[in-house]
């Protein structure tokens, strides 16, 4: 009775699979008994089926989880006025309003694919595509020949990752974990100053150059010491690429995950609820879509500064230093302090020092050499003014990672002081770059 009820059982099930595929060919118009090829075509059927199924689940994901997507239909909105009315100050807002979701959108996608390539190079993919709505609208001020828009955007963009996106991050977990002691590396702290001072450096003696009146052939020794030392900026970032890569491998990992007093008991639960919504894939064909489609936005958007400007009677400085680092960046602006937020303070180091790191010491060298090739006299002079800030702020940053910041407590008297002093040295050192003259 045992195997009778057994042979039933498979009956039965054997049943309902033949009546399912039997379902599937009906519904396809095929016979399988008349066909030889049929149940290839089924199979053909179910994979396209999938296949939909998959893309309609990632569309959903990628572009309908996300209440700043909203902003999506201004992008095309700023092409339709480009093309009826060509309202410079409208272009500009609308195009502006539209790269705010994209750039937001890549670095979800970046942290997507992060999960599929490890910590390392997660987090030089999120320095990278975290810098890429910035560095192409910086493309297409290059290529129109608006030098000081370049130049001025990734001296605001350095700025607001090393003072303002900093800052945030060390005074949103320090409210976050109040009783607690948060911990970065600081080896890792070290290596990006002493880049950062590397490519102060690299910018100082250009302007020093060209202000102190020394030069054999005016000019032209300034562009020829600015695209030098671009050279040799480009090779030290290859070669602490090549170090990141292959030595220091585990330094976007949390800092001895045991000593920390919430290891033990969230931050455990949350990195096990972690999982990567899209697959990896999915993820690279997102970049490239974000990617192209922001490229072409861009160019509507550098072509508006100047009439925006007009329109709306603030300076381009305030354009170039304020509005598009801040809309390039957003989406590492606030991966950076939720990760602070999170107990994940290595990671919100690894994101604005090294998106800093990653413009002063690839950035502007790379738009050097990229100007040189296109006959555009790009150089590192970035006047008197910037270009002291720039030293300022680097020293300042270092010193209190350095010595300061060894070890930040939540809400200690000492160390709280230094996260505001943090904020306010960044609000006012960002306040007279908007008046700086072009």
């Amino acid at each position: 009775m045992g195997s009778l009820d057994g042979r039933s059982a498979h009956g039965h099930e054997d049943k309902g699979h033949l009546c399912g595929s039997e379902n599937i060919t009906q519904k396809s118009g095929l016979n399988p008994v008349s066909e030889g090829g049929s149940f290839s075509r089924v199979s053909r059927v179910v994979s396209m089926e999938t296949l939909s199924h998959g893309v309609c689940r990632s569309i959903k994901t990628v572009v309908f989880s996300n209440k700043l997507n909203l902003l999506m239909p201004f992008g095309p909105l700023a092409i339709l006025v480009h093309l009826l009315n060509d309202n410079q100050g409208l272009v500009f807002f609308f195009s502006l309003l539209g790269i705010t979701p994209l750039a937001e959108r890549l670095g979800y996608a970046t942290e997507q694919l992060a999960f599929f390539t490890g910590s390392t190079v997660g987090g030089l993919l999120n320095a990278t595509f975290g810098n890429a709505t910035e560095l192409i609208i910086s493309i297409h001020a290059l290529r129109g020949g608006m030098i000081r828009v370049v130049q001025q955007s990734l001296l605001g963009s350095i700025l607001s990752n090393m003072l303002l996106v900093l800052g945030c991050a060390f005074f949103s977990g320090g409210l976050v974990f109040i009783k607690k002691e948060q911990l970065f590396n600081k080896s890792t702290a070290v290596v990006n100053s002493g880049l950062l001072l590397m490519a102060v450096m690299g910018l100082l003696f250009p302007a020093v150059l060209h202000y102190t009146h020394s030069e054999v052939h005016f000019g032209k020794s300034e562009l020829a010491l600015s695209r030098f030392s671009s050279c040799i900026m480009l090779i030290a970032y290859g070669a602490y690429l090549y170090y990141q890569l292959k030595t220091d491998d585990h330094q976007y990992e949390p800092l001895n995950e045991e000593v920390s007093p919430s290891a033990s008991a969230g931050q455990n639960v949350n990195d096990k609820d972690e999982a990567p919504e899209i697959s990896k894939w999915e993820a690279i064909i997102w970049l490239a879509v974000m990617t192209a489609w922001i490229s072409f936005l861009s160019d509507y958007l550098v072509d508006a500064i100047d009439g925006a400007s007009k329109a709306w009677r603030i300076p381009i400085a305030f354009i170039s230093v304020i509005l598009l680092p801040i809309v390039g960046n957003a989406a590492e602006h606030a991966s950076a302090i939720m990760f602070a937020m999170k107990d994940k303070l290595d990671i919100s180091l690894g994101v604005a020092i090294g998106s800093s790191t990653q413009i002063a010491m690839f950035g502007i060298p790379f738009y050097v050499v990229v100007g040189w090739m296109m006959g555009t006299p790009m150089d590192l002079n970035f006047h008197l003014f910037e270009t002291a800030v720039l030293f300022i702020t680097v020293l300042v940053v270092a010193f209190l990672l350095q010595v300061c910041l060894e070890r930040i407590s939540g809400f200690m008297f000492c160390n709280t002081r230094r996260q505001y002093a943090l904020v306010f040295y960044s609000c006012c050192t960002l306040s007279p770059c908007i008046n700086t003259p072009l």
